[in-house]
């Protein structure tokens, strides 16, 4: 790790086998994990915490303060978890008094030009394709999969497995399980073919068809579907996921595609 071309502050706690490249600056209050390589010409700024084995590719800037007139230098961080993978350029800002972190989960994967914004809470396994955006204050389940040019609204939420196709603008609440295309954003179908390749059987990606069915194709209001579906469907940790979600909403969920949006 000795690289003579980098700064490193002497405050900054680096594990062994970490690879530091050329010309990378890495601030104090900084933990970097067993194995992770870091490109040249990153910064790396007071407050990150990061896992082992990550990859953070050349022109990234992780734990930069947040883009948020309120924020007053208050103490805060940004923990991105093991095998994660930040490429070139992305910026992931940390937290404010609101959260106190910006979190990004293992075995992500943010391409080049991603922006992450303060206060955002990102699961486990998820991909960001490139110019992919969020505001502040987003939750990003699990495995969820926003392709290149999509733009999240602040505070929206996304539940885990859903896909949001390119150029997406997410103004509202996506629920788990789905796939999200179009202006303004719709629901087009569960993410069944994300769910295979998870290890979903046929069976259950059945199951959480019907559940949108009712949500999004009969006709009813969120209301009304959401009594129905826990009327008439048996309890499952898919259902009550999804009914939780839904109860749970702040801005609301998307719309059908053949609702008046």
């Amino acid at each position: 790790m000795n690289q003579p071309l980098a700064y490193i502050h002497p405050g900054a706690k680096i594990s062994k086998n970490v690879v530091v490249e050329p010309f990378t600056t890495i601030h104090n209050n900084v933990t970097i994990g067993d194995g992770t390589w870091i490109g040249s010409n990153v910064t790396i700024m007071e407050g990150a915490r990061i896992g082992k084995n990550c990859n953070i590719f050349p022109g990234a800037v992780i734990s930069a303060s947040p883009q948020d007139l309120k924020y007053q230098d208050e103490e805060t961080t940004v923990v991105i978890g093991n095998n994660t993978t930040i490429r070139e350029c992305a910026t992931i800002h940390k937290g404010t008094s609101d959260r106190n972190k910006t979190v990004i989960g293992k075995n992500c994967l943010i391409m080049a030009y991603c922006h992450v914004a303060h206060d955002c809470l990102v699961g486990d396994n998820c991909i960001f394709s490139n110019n992919s955006t969020l505001a502040g204050h987003v939750t990003i389940g699990d495995n969820v999969i926003l392709a290149g040019l999509v733009a999240v609204h602040q505070f929206v939420s996304v539940g885990r497995h859903a896909f949001v196709t390119g150029g997406s603008l997410v103004r509202k609440d996506v629920p788990p399980y789905v796939k999200a295309a179009r202006e303004p954003l719709s629901y087009v179908g569960i993410n069944s073919i994300g769910l295979r390749r998870r290890g979903f059987e046929s069976e259950k990606i059945r199951e959480i068809q019907n559940i949108y069915r009712i949500l999004y194709q009969k006709n009813y209001n969120n209301t009304q579907a959401v009594q129905i579906i826990e009327a008439e469907m048996e309890a499952t940790p898919e259902r009550d996921e999804v009914l939780q979600f839904i109860r749970d909403s702040q801005r609301g969920i998307m719309k059908g595609y053949f609702s008046n949006n």
